[in-house]
Protein backbone atom coordinates (compact mmCIF):
# COMPACT_ATOMS: atom_id res chain seq x y z
CA UNK A 1 0.00 0.00 0.00
CA UNK A 2 1.13 3.54 -0.75
CA UNK A 3 0.30 6.27 1.78
CA UNK A 4 -0.19 9.96 1.02
CA UNK A 5 0.78 12.75 3.40
CA UNK A 6 -0.25 16.40 2.97
CA UNK A 7 1.38 19.26 4.87
CA UNK A 8 -0.38 22.64 4.67
CA UNK A 9 2.18 25.23 5.74
CA UNK A 10 2.12 28.99 5.64
CA UNK A 11 5.09 28.97 3.24
CA UNK A 12 4.09 26.13 0.93
CA UNK A 13 2.00 23.00 0.58
CA UNK A 14 4.01 19.77 0.60
CA UNK A 15 2.92 16.27 -0.32
CA UNK A 16 4.74 12.97 0.04
CA UNK A 17 3.95 9.37 -0.85
CA UNK A 18 5.63 6.58 1.10
CA UNK A 19 5.74 2.85 0.46
CA UNK A 20 3.95 1.44 3.47
CA UNK A 21 5.99 -1.77 3.70
CA UNK A 22 9.38 -0.02 3.80
CA UNK A 23 8.45 3.43 5.10
CA UNK A 24 10.54 4.95 2.31
CA UNK A 25 9.44 8.16 0.62
CA UNK A 26 9.06 7.38 -3.10
CA UNK A 27 7.90 10.81 -4.27
CA UNK A 28 7.45 14.28 -2.82
CA UNK A 29 6.78 17.81 -4.04
CA UNK A 30 5.84 21.24 -2.84
CA UNK A 31 4.01 24.18 -4.31
CA UNK A 32 4.64 27.04 -4.77
CA UNK A 33 8.41 26.91 -5.20
CA UNK A 34 8.63 30.39 -3.68
CA UNK A 35 7.01 31.22 -0.35
CA UNK A 36 3.25 31.75 -0.28
CA UNK A 37 2.15 35.30 0.31
CA UNK A 38 1.01 36.30 3.78
CA UNK A 39 -1.30 39.30 3.57
CA UNK A 40 -1.00 41.96 6.28
CA UNK A 41 -3.82 44.53 5.85
CA UNK A 42 -2.78 46.14 9.16
CA UNK A 43 0.28 45.92 11.41
CA UNK A 44 0.21 42.70 13.43
CA UNK A 45 -2.25 41.00 11.06
CA UNK A 46 -1.50 37.91 9.00
CA UNK A 47 -3.98 36.33 6.60
CA UNK A 48 -4.08 33.79 3.77
CA UNK A 49 -6.82 32.73 1.38
CA UNK A 50 -7.88 29.15 2.27
CA UNK A 51 -8.74 28.27 -1.34
CA UNK A 52 -5.12 28.97 -2.28
CA UNK A 53 -3.96 26.16 0.03
CA UNK A 54 -6.16 23.77 -1.94
CA UNK A 55 -5.01 25.16 -5.29
CA UNK A 56 -1.38 24.65 -4.28
CA UNK A 57 -2.28 21.14 -3.10
CA UNK A 58 -3.62 20.34 -6.57
CA UNK A 59 -0.43 21.59 -8.21
CA UNK A 60 1.79 19.65 -5.78
CA UNK A 61 -0.23 16.49 -6.51
CA UNK A 62 0.37 16.92 -10.24
CA UNK A 63 4.11 16.99 -9.59
CA UNK A 64 4.01 13.88 -7.39
CA UNK A 65 1.79 11.88 -9.73
CA UNK A 66 4.21 12.57 -12.57
CA UNK A 67 6.56 10.06 -10.91
CA UNK A 68 6.41 6.59 -12.46
CA UNK A 69 6.78 5.14 -8.94
CA UNK A 70 3.34 6.37 -7.94
CA UNK A 71 0.08 4.63 -8.71
CA UNK A 72 -3.05 6.56 -7.77
CA UNK A 73 -4.83 3.21 -7.39
CA UNK A 74 -2.32 2.00 -4.79
CA UNK A 75 -2.78 4.95 -2.42
CA UNK A 76 -4.72 3.50 0.48
CA UNK A 77 -4.99 6.37 2.97
CA UNK A 78 -4.41 10.10 3.36
CA UNK A 79 -2.97 12.01 6.32
CA UNK A 80 -3.04 15.77 6.85
CA UNK A 81 -0.66 18.08 8.72
CA UNK A 82 -1.42 21.78 8.91
CA UNK A 83 -0.34 25.16 10.27
CA UNK A 84 -1.73 25.48 13.79
CA UNK A 85 -3.99 28.04 15.48
CA UNK A 86 -5.52 29.48 12.31
CA UNK A 87 -9.19 30.32 11.82
CA UNK A 88 -11.35 29.53 8.79
CA UNK A 89 -15.05 30.45 8.81
CA UNK A 90 -17.43 29.09 6.17
CA UNK A 91 -21.02 29.71 5.11
CA UNK A 92 -23.83 27.24 4.45
CA UNK A 93 -22.19 26.26 1.15
CA UNK A 94 -18.83 25.59 2.84
CA UNK A 95 -17.29 28.67 1.21
CA UNK A 96 -14.85 30.79 3.26
CA UNK A 97 -16.42 34.08 4.36
CA UNK A 98 -13.10 35.90 4.84
CA UNK A 99 -9.38 35.17 4.59
CA UNK A 100 -8.00 32.82 7.22
CA UNK A 101 -6.53 34.57 10.26
CA UNK A 102 -3.36 32.50 10.57
CA UNK A 103 -1.06 31.50 13.41
CA UNK A 104 1.20 34.57 13.51
CA UNK A 105 -1.65 37.11 13.48
CA UNK A 106 -1.71 39.00 16.78
CA UNK A 107 -4.94 41.02 16.55
CA UNK A 108 -6.76 38.97 19.21
CA UNK A 109 -4.03 39.21 21.86
CA UNK A 110 -5.83 41.76 24.03
CA UNK A 111 -9.10 39.82 23.85
CA UNK A 112 -7.34 36.69 25.08
CA UNK A 113 -5.57 38.55 27.87
CA UNK A 114 -8.85 40.05 29.07
CA UNK A 115 -10.50 36.62 28.96
CA UNK A 116 -7.75 35.23 31.18
CA UNK A 117 -8.27 38.05 33.67
CA UNK A 118 -12.07 37.73 33.69
CA UNK A 119 -12.19 33.93 33.83
CA UNK A 120 -9.29 33.79 36.26
CA UNK A 121 -5.75 32.68 35.54
CA UNK A 122 -6.05 29.66 37.84
CA UNK A 123 -9.22 28.49 36.07
CA UNK A 124 -7.65 28.94 32.61
CA UNK A 125 -4.51 27.01 33.54
CA UNK A 126 -6.32 24.18 35.32
CA UNK A 127 -8.98 23.70 32.62
CA UNK A 128 -7.50 24.98 29.35
CA UNK A 129 -3.80 24.59 30.33
CA UNK A 130 -3.21 28.00 28.74
CA UNK A 131 -4.38 31.55 28.56
CA UNK A 132 -6.98 31.95 25.77
CA UNK A 133 -4.27 34.22 24.37
CA UNK A 134 -4.02 34.75 20.66
CA UNK A 135 -5.44 31.36 19.71
CA UNK A 136 -8.31 30.25 17.48
CA UNK A 137 -11.13 30.85 19.97
CA UNK A 138 -9.95 34.42 20.56
CA UNK A 139 -9.63 35.00 16.82
CA UNK A 140 -13.25 33.91 16.34
CA UNK A 141 -14.26 36.26 19.16
CA UNK A 142 -12.46 39.05 17.29
CA UNK A 143 -14.50 38.27 14.17
CA UNK A 144 -17.71 38.35 16.21
CA UNK A 145 -16.83 41.73 17.70
CA UNK A 146 -15.41 43.41 14.61
CA UNK A 147 -17.13 41.67 11.70
CA UNK A 148 -20.57 40.75 13.09
CA UNK A 149 -22.02 40.28 9.61
CA UNK A 150 -19.36 37.64 8.89
CA UNK A 151 -19.98 35.87 12.19
CA UNK A 152 -23.74 35.86 11.55
CA UNK A 153 -23.19 34.04 8.25
CA UNK A 154 -20.70 31.59 9.77
CA UNK A 155 -22.12 28.08 9.88
CA UNK A 156 -18.89 26.42 11.05
CA UNK A 157 -15.43 27.53 12.03
CA UNK A 158 -12.39 25.38 11.46
CA UNK A 159 -8.65 25.08 11.72
CA UNK A 160 -6.70 25.08 8.44
CA UNK A 161 -6.39 21.29 8.43
CA UNK A 162 -10.11 20.91 9.04
CA UNK A 163 -10.73 23.04 5.96
CA UNK A 164 -8.51 20.84 3.77
CA UNK A 165 -10.17 17.71 5.16
CA UNK A 166 -13.53 19.28 4.26
CA UNK A 167 -12.33 19.95 0.69
CA UNK A 168 -11.29 16.29 0.42
CA UNK A 169 -14.28 14.60 2.08
CA UNK A 170 -17.11 17.12 2.03
CA UNK A 171 -17.42 16.67 5.81
CA UNK A 172 -16.68 19.33 8.46
CA UNK A 173 -14.85 17.68 11.34
CA UNK A 174 -12.10 18.38 13.85
CA UNK A 175 -10.14 16.55 16.55
CA UNK A 176 -9.54 16.88 20.30
CA UNK A 177 -5.93 17.76 19.55
CA UNK A 178 -7.15 20.47 17.18
CA UNK A 179 -9.66 21.86 19.66
CA UNK A 180 -6.94 21.97 22.31
CA UNK A 181 -4.67 24.04 20.04
CA UNK A 182 -7.54 26.48 19.59
CA UNK A 183 -7.89 26.60 23.43
CA UNK A 184 -11.36 25.13 23.17
CA UNK A 185 -10.82 21.88 25.07
CA UNK A 186 -11.38 21.53 28.82
CA UNK A 187 -8.77 19.05 30.07
CA UNK A 188 -10.17 18.93 33.59
CA UNK A 189 -13.68 17.97 32.48
CA UNK A 190 -12.59 16.27 29.20
CA UNK A 191 -15.05 18.11 26.98
CA UNK A 192 -15.52 21.12 24.76
CA UNK A 193 -15.11 24.23 26.91
CA UNK A 194 -18.63 25.60 27.19
CA UNK A 195 -17.32 28.14 29.71
CA UNK A 196 -14.97 29.78 27.22
CA UNK A 197 -17.58 29.68 24.44
CA UNK A 198 -20.13 31.28 26.76
CA UNK A 199 -17.65 33.93 27.87
CA UNK A 200 -16.99 34.92 24.27
CA UNK A 201 -20.71 34.43 23.41
CA UNK A 202 -19.81 31.97 20.69
CA UNK A 203 -22.34 29.38 19.59
CA UNK A 204 -21.31 25.75 20.14
CA UNK A 205 -23.33 24.86 17.01
CA UNK A 206 -20.51 26.42 14.99
CA UNK A 207 -17.99 23.84 16.32
CA UNK A 208 -17.20 21.00 13.94
CA UNK A 209 -17.95 17.34 14.74
CA UNK A 210 -15.12 15.61 16.64
CA UNK A 211 -13.36 12.64 15.00
CA UNK A 212 -10.32 10.62 16.19
CA UNK A 213 -6.84 11.84 15.34
CA UNK A 214 -6.11 8.36 13.96
CA UNK A 215 -9.11 6.73 12.27
CA UNK A 216 -11.93 7.32 9.82
CA UNK A 217 -12.30 11.03 9.06
CA UNK A 218 -14.24 10.71 5.80
CA UNK A 219 -13.55 9.54 2.27
CA UNK A 220 -12.35 11.31 -0.86
CA UNK A 221 -15.30 12.65 -2.84
CA UNK A 222 -15.66 12.19 -6.58
CA UNK A 223 -14.98 15.90 -7.13
CA UNK A 224 -11.84 15.98 -4.97
CA UNK A 225 -10.59 12.75 -6.56
CA UNK A 226 -10.98 14.26 -10.02
CA UNK A 227 -9.24 17.50 -9.02
CA UNK A 228 -6.32 15.71 -7.33
CA UNK A 229 -5.91 12.85 -9.81
CA UNK A 230 -6.73 10.23 -7.19
CA UNK A 231 -9.29 7.46 -6.79
CA UNK A 232 -12.64 8.22 -5.21
CA UNK A 233 -13.21 6.76 -1.75
CA UNK A 234 -9.66 6.88 -0.36
CA UNK A 235 -10.07 7.39 3.40
CA UNK A 236 -8.61 10.34 5.30
CA UNK A 237 -7.33 8.64 8.46
CA UNK A 238 -5.04 11.10 10.26
CA UNK A 239 -4.95 14.80 11.03
CA UNK A 240 -2.74 16.91 13.29
CA UNK A 241 -1.31 20.40 13.63
CA UNK A 242 2.16 20.88 12.23
CA UNK A 243 4.01 20.74 15.54
CA UNK A 244 2.28 17.66 17.02
CA UNK A 245 2.72 16.08 13.59
CA UNK A 246 6.38 17.10 13.41
CA UNK A 247 6.88 15.40 16.77
CA UNK A 248 5.03 12.32 15.51
CA UNK A 249 7.13 12.28 12.32
CA UNK A 250 10.23 12.16 14.57
CA UNK A 251 8.78 9.32 16.69
CA UNK A 252 8.44 11.67 19.66
CA UNK A 253 5.50 10.20 21.55
CA UNK A 254 6.57 9.61 25.14
CA UNK A 255 7.53 11.68 28.20
CA UNK A 256 11.06 13.06 28.04
CA UNK A 257 11.20 13.09 24.24
CA UNK A 258 11.64 16.44 22.46
CA UNK A 259 11.13 17.53 18.85
CA UNK A 260 12.24 20.78 17.26
CA UNK A 261 11.85 22.63 14.00
CA UNK A 262 13.20 25.89 12.64
CA UNK A 263 11.15 26.77 9.59
CA UNK A 264 9.26 30.05 9.29
CA UNK A 265 8.83 29.83 13.05
CA UNK A 266 11.00 27.92 15.52
CA UNK A 267 9.52 25.35 17.85
CA UNK A 268 10.62 23.09 20.67
CA UNK A 269 7.93 20.53 21.51
CA UNK A 270 8.35 18.29 24.55
CA UNK A 271 6.12 15.41 25.66
CA UNK A 272 4.78 15.20 29.22
CA UNK A 273 2.44 12.71 30.87
CA UNK A 274 1.42 15.26 33.49
CA UNK A 275 -0.75 18.36 33.35
CA UNK A 276 2.11 20.80 32.97
CA UNK A 277 1.56 24.54 32.72
CA UNK A 278 3.54 27.74 32.88
CA UNK A 279 1.90 30.32 35.13
CA UNK A 280 2.67 33.05 32.58
CA UNK A 281 1.63 30.96 29.54
CA UNK A 282 4.97 31.61 27.88
CA UNK A 283 4.93 28.02 26.65
CA UNK A 284 1.72 26.16 25.90
CA UNK A 285 0.37 22.66 26.47
CA UNK A 286 -1.84 20.83 23.97
CA UNK A 287 -3.20 17.34 23.51
CA UNK A 288 -0.59 15.33 21.62
CA UNK A 289 -1.59 12.98 18.80
CA UNK A 290 -1.61 9.97 21.15
CA UNK A 291 -3.32 11.72 24.07
CA UNK A 292 -5.89 9.62 25.92
CA UNK A 293 -7.96 10.48 28.97
CA UNK A 294 -6.53 7.49 30.86
CA UNK A 295 -3.03 7.93 29.43
CA UNK A 296 -2.28 11.65 29.07
CA UNK A 297 0.23 12.75 26.46
CA UNK A 298 0.62 16.51 26.34
CA UNK A 299 2.84 18.42 23.98
CA UNK A 300 4.46 21.41 25.70
CA UNK A 301 5.20 23.87 22.94
CA UNK A 302 7.70 26.70 22.82
CA UNK A 303 7.19 28.84 19.71
CA UNK A 304 9.43 31.61 18.40
CA UNK A 305 7.55 33.26 15.53
CA UNK A 306 10.51 34.86 13.81
CA UNK A 307 13.24 32.26 13.13
CA UNK A 308 13.46 31.00 9.56
CA UNK A 309 11.54 34.02 8.34
CA UNK A 310 14.29 36.23 9.79
CA UNK A 311 16.98 34.22 8.02
CA UNK A 312 15.06 34.38 4.73
CA UNK A 313 14.82 38.16 5.26
CA UNK A 314 18.60 38.25 5.66
CA UNK A 315 18.98 36.23 2.44
CA UNK A 316 16.65 38.54 0.56
CA UNK A 317 17.58 41.97 1.94
CA UNK A 318 21.23 41.58 2.94
CA UNK A 319 22.26 38.95 0.41
CA UNK A 320 19.96 40.44 -2.25
CA UNK A 321 18.97 36.87 -3.20
CA UNK A 322 22.38 36.47 -4.81
CA UNK A 323 23.43 33.88 -2.24
CA UNK A 324 21.88 30.54 -1.38
CA UNK A 325 21.41 29.43 2.21
CA UNK A 326 24.51 27.22 2.03
CA UNK A 327 26.58 30.26 1.01
CA UNK A 328 25.09 32.32 3.84
CA UNK A 329 26.08 29.56 6.24
CA UNK A 330 29.62 29.47 4.86
CA UNK A 331 30.03 33.22 5.34
CA UNK A 332 28.62 32.95 8.87
CA UNK A 333 31.01 30.12 9.74
CA UNK A 334 34.02 32.35 8.89
CA UNK A 335 33.10 34.70 11.76
CA UNK A 336 34.21 33.99 15.34
CA UNK A 337 31.63 32.84 17.93
CA UNK A 338 29.84 35.84 19.39
CA UNK A 339 29.98 37.73 16.08
CA UNK A 340 32.39 40.31 17.53
CA UNK A 341 29.70 41.85 19.74
CA UNK A 342 26.91 41.96 17.15
CA UNK A 343 23.58 40.80 18.59
CA UNK A 344 20.42 39.96 16.65
CA UNK A 345 16.94 39.47 18.15
CA UNK A 346 14.59 37.44 15.89
CA UNK A 347 11.28 38.81 17.21
CA UNK A 348 9.95 40.45 14.05
CA UNK A 349 6.99 38.27 13.11
CA UNK A 350 4.21 39.29 15.49
CA UNK A 351 3.58 39.05 19.22
CA UNK A 352 5.64 36.36 20.93
CA UNK A 353 3.94 34.16 23.53
CA UNK A 354 7.28 33.37 25.18
CA UNK A 355 7.67 37.13 25.73
CA UNK A 356 4.27 37.52 27.39
CA UNK A 357 2.58 38.35 24.06
CA UNK A 358 4.79 41.39 23.64
CA UNK A 359 6.00 42.39 20.18
CA UNK A 360 9.40 44.09 20.51
CA UNK A 361 10.20 43.64 16.84
CA UNK A 362 13.50 42.37 15.51
CA UNK A 363 16.55 44.30 16.65
CA UNK A 364 20.19 44.39 15.60
CA UNK A 365 22.51 45.93 18.19
CA UNK A 366 26.22 46.53 18.62
CA UNK A 367 27.05 47.24 14.98
CA UNK A 368 30.61 48.49 14.48
CA UNK A 369 30.98 49.99 11.02
CA UNK A 370 34.72 49.31 11.00
CA UNK A 371 34.66 45.55 11.60
CA UNK A 372 31.22 44.13 10.91
CA UNK A 373 30.22 42.80 7.50
CA UNK A 374 27.48 40.59 6.08
CA UNK A 375 29.04 37.43 7.52
CA UNK A 376 28.68 38.89 11.01
CA UNK A 377 24.99 39.53 10.37
CA UNK A 378 24.44 35.99 9.14
CA UNK A 379 26.21 34.45 12.15
CA UNK A 380 24.59 36.77 14.68
CA UNK A 381 21.21 35.93 13.18
CA UNK A 382 21.79 32.19 13.71
CA UNK A 383 23.13 32.79 17.20
CA UNK A 384 20.14 34.99 18.04
CA UNK A 385 17.75 32.27 16.95
CA UNK A 386 19.63 29.69 19.04
CA UNK A 387 19.56 32.10 21.99
CA UNK A 388 15.79 32.51 21.61
CA UNK A 389 15.43 28.71 21.78
CA UNK A 390 17.62 28.65 24.90
CA UNK A 391 15.52 31.43 26.48
CA UNK A 392 12.31 29.44 26.00
CA UNK A 393 13.85 26.11 26.99
CA UNK A 394 14.81 27.65 30.32
CA UNK A 395 11.06 28.09 30.96
CA UNK A 396 10.48 24.41 30.11
CA UNK A 397 13.30 23.37 32.42
CA UNK A 398 11.69 25.38 35.23
CA UNK A 399 8.56 23.28 34.66
CA UNK A 400 10.56 20.08 35.19
CA UNK A 401 10.82 19.16 31.51
CA UNK A 402 14.11 17.62 30.39
CA UNK A 403 15.51 18.97 27.12
CA UNK A 404 18.80 17.08 26.86
CA UNK A 405 17.96 15.27 23.61
CA UNK A 406 16.34 16.99 20.64
CA UNK A 407 15.18 15.30 17.44
CA UNK A 408 14.69 17.34 14.29
CA UNK A 409 14.17 16.83 10.58
CA UNK A 410 17.00 17.46 8.13
CA UNK A 411 15.50 20.73 6.95
CA UNK A 412 15.54 24.51 7.26
CA UNK A 413 17.99 25.96 9.79
CA UNK A 414 18.88 22.49 11.08
CA UNK A 415 20.72 22.01 7.77
CA UNK A 416 23.26 24.57 9.04
CA UNK A 417 26.12 22.90 10.98
CA UNK A 418 26.76 26.27 12.63
CA UNK A 419 23.21 26.52 13.93
CA UNK A 420 23.23 22.93 15.21
CA UNK A 421 26.56 23.40 17.02
CA UNK A 422 25.45 26.71 18.49
CA UNK A 423 22.10 25.36 19.71
CA UNK A 424 23.57 22.13 21.08
CA UNK A 425 26.39 23.92 22.91
CA UNK A 426 24.37 26.74 24.45
CA UNK A 427 21.56 24.40 25.63
CA UNK A 428 23.63 21.32 26.46
CA UNK A 429 21.33 19.18 24.29
CA UNK A 430 22.38 16.48 21.85
CA UNK A 431 20.67 17.01 18.49
CA UNK A 432 19.66 14.07 16.29
CA UNK A 433 18.58 14.63 12.69
CA UNK A 434 16.31 12.34 10.69
CA UNK A 435 15.39 12.31 7.02
CA UNK A 436 11.74 13.03 7.49
CA UNK A 437 9.34 15.95 7.26
CA UNK A 438 5.75 16.85 8.02
CA UNK A 439 4.32 15.31 4.86
CA UNK A 440 6.15 12.01 5.44
CA UNK A 441 4.96 12.04 9.06
CA UNK A 442 1.37 12.61 7.92
CA UNK A 443 1.71 9.64 5.55
CA UNK A 444 2.91 7.42 8.42
CA UNK A 445 0.00 8.68 10.50
CA UNK A 446 -2.40 7.74 7.71
CA UNK A 447 -0.96 4.22 7.82
CA UNK A 448 -1.70 3.99 11.55
CA UNK A 449 -5.20 5.42 11.11
CA UNK A 450 -6.18 2.98 8.37
CA UNK A 451 -4.80 0.01 10.31
CA UNK A 452 -1.98 -0.79 7.89
CA UNK A 453 0.40 -0.37 10.83
CA UNK A 454 -0.78 -2.19 13.93
CA UNK A 455 1.08 0.12 16.31
CA UNK A 456 3.39 3.13 16.39
CA UNK A 457 6.49 0.93 16.40
CA UNK A 458 5.51 -0.57 13.04
CA UNK A 459 4.84 2.89 11.63
CA UNK A 460 8.51 3.83 11.92
CA UNK A 461 9.94 1.19 9.65
CA UNK A 462 12.73 2.79 7.61
CA UNK A 463 13.16 5.65 10.10
CA UNK A 464 16.89 6.37 10.02
CA UNK A 465 19.07 8.87 11.88
CA UNK A 466 21.24 10.96 9.55
CA UNK A 467 23.29 13.14 11.90
CA UNK A 468 24.19 13.63 15.56
CA UNK A 469 25.50 16.94 16.95
CA UNK A 470 26.90 16.90 20.48
CA UNK A 471 27.48 19.99 22.66
CA UNK A 472 30.98 21.45 22.36
CA UNK A 473 32.31 22.57 25.72
CA UNK A 474 34.70 25.18 24.27
CA UNK A 475 31.90 26.74 22.17
CA UNK A 476 29.60 26.74 25.19
CA UNK A 477 32.23 28.66 27.17
CA UNK A 478 32.65 31.14 24.31
CA UNK A 479 28.92 31.76 24.05
CA UNK A 480 27.85 31.95 27.72
CA UNK A 481 28.74 35.62 28.17
CA UNK A 482 27.30 36.45 24.74
CA UNK A 483 24.00 34.83 25.71
CA UNK A 484 23.95 36.72 29.01
CA UNK A 485 24.44 40.00 27.12
CA UNK A 486 21.74 39.01 24.63
CA UNK A 487 19.34 38.14 27.46
CA UNK A 488 20.04 41.41 29.28
CA UNK A 489 19.35 43.32 26.10
CA UNK A 490 16.07 41.48 25.64
CA UNK A 491 15.02 42.26 29.21
CA UNK A 492 15.70 45.94 28.59
CA UNK A 493 13.65 45.89 25.39
CA UNK A 494 10.69 44.25 27.12
CA UNK A 495 10.83 46.64 30.06
CA UNK A 496 10.76 49.57 27.63
CA UNK A 497 7.49 48.33 26.09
Amino acid sequence: MQLLGIDIGSSSVKVAVIEGETGQCIASAQHPLVEMEIEAPLAGWAEQQPIKWYEHLKEAMKLVLASDKISAKKIGAIGISYQMHGLVVVDENNNPLRPSIIWCDSRATQLGSKAQTDLGSDWCLSHLLNSPGNFTASKLAWVKQNEPEVYAKTVKFMLPGDYIAMKLTGEITTTVSGLSEGILWDFKDNKLSDELLNYYQLSSSKVAEIVPTFGDQGKLTAQAASELGLAQGIPVTYRAGDQPNNAFSLNVLNPGEVAATAGTSGVVYAISNKVTTDSLSRVNSFAHVNHQIDQPRLGVLLCINGTGIQYSWMKREIGKNQLGYAELNEKAAMVAPGSDGLLVYPFGNGAERVLGNKNPGSNITGINFNIHHEGHLFRAAQEGIAFSFKYGMEVMNEMGIDTKLIRAGSANLFLSPLFRKTLASITGATIELYNTDGAIGAARGAGVGVGFYKNFEEAFVGFDRSNVTEPIEQLKTQLEDVYDAWKTGLTNMLNAK
